[in-house]
């Protein structure tokens, strides 16, 4: 048995509900680099583009205000 019956076997004892998760993996399986790309670079821009992103903070800042320290973050 091929690898791809033993899949086909396999999805077709997926219950309708858990399909999902399945089809998503499936998609990251088959998408090529240049749509992963596009999707990362449409992110950025939409990002870019938002009118409501608020400040910037550092990422020592960031430590402070969850209280953590960054030593205690490194181990």
């Amino acid at each position: 048995m091929s690898n791809k019956e033993i899949a086909l076997q396999l999805i077709n004892q997926i219950p309708d509900y858990k399909l999902g998760y399945a089809i998503a993996y499936l998609q990251g399986l088959t998408a090529d680099d240049m749509a992963d790309d596009n999707f990362c670079m449409g992110l950025l821009n939409d990002y870019e583009n938002a009118t409501d992103k608020g400040e910037f903070v550092s990422f020592d800042e960031a430590l402070r205000m969850c209280g953590v320290q960054a030593n205690a973050i490194q181990d």
